[in-house]
């Protein structure tokens, strides 16, 4: 499975990406206003600073201007995905540019249905939002099963499912669980994946050990 990060923050996005665990990244409107720098700006940065897919979101409601907003977006860096709600307006956008060899990630998926229409309208990814449909007592691991499920049953549905509104590492393994392609997470997500209180206990006491035994690896 594949790791992107949900962040406009240029800092964060470098420290991460030193791990080699990043894939990829993306962004939305909230994110880059919080950034409080320029669009493209930010955009062209994060581009050149990893080599997978980051998502730039239009902000244009009509399929015309949404088609028009992402052949901008897209020309920034060749690993730019453009990312598109999922109403029919932006299907038609998803559709037009993904006839053009653009990639697309549709966004704001709540049904199955939905993520069935954005495969067939030719999404590279469609983003499930898990976090938003558990606020509201609906399990969104059932969401994630059913999608690939249903991508599954057709070779012709090559849409990537982009596990989107992660909001801790339960949903990242249960992710992975079900097959999903990609999980998009905070950074601050992303790390405590690593972090395990026995893995600290254990490694206290390895440490100790070590110290009472007075001697160094290191000449």
């Amino acid at each position: 499975m594949k790791f992107f990060i949900d962040t406009a923050n240029v800092d964060e996005i470098r420290d991460l990406a030193a791990t080699g665990m990043l894939d990829g990244v993306t962004t939305n409107p909230s994110l880059i206003a919080q950034s409080g720098r320029d669009f493209f700006e930010v955009l062209k940065e994060i581009c050149d600073t990893v080599d997978g897919p980051v998502s730039g979101e239009v902000t244009a409601l009509d399929a015309e201007g949404m088609i028009k907003e992402g052949k901008t977006v897209a020309k920034l860096a060749d690993n730019i995905v453009v990312k598109l709600p999922l109403i029919w307006e932006g299907l038609k956008a998803c559709s037009a540019l993904s006839a053009e060899g653009i990639k697309t990630n549709v966004t704001l998926c709540f049904s199955a249905t939905q993520a069935l229409l954005a495969a067939k309208a030719g999404a590279t990814y469609i983003s499930p939002f898990v976090g938003r449909l558990d606020d509201i007592h609906i399990d969104g691991m059932e969401l994630i099963e059913d999608i690939r499920t249903i991508y599954d049953n057709y070779d012709n549905l090559e849409t990537e499912i982009l596990v989107a509104s992660i909001r801790n590492p339960n949903h990242v393994k249960d992710a992975a669980l079900i097959g999903a392609d990609v999980v998009t997470v905070p950074p601050a997500v992303l790390r405590t994946l690593a972090g395990h209180p026995l893995t600290d206990k254990g490694l206290a006491a390895f440490l100790a050990d070590w110290e009472k035994s007075g001697q160094k690896i290191s000449s």
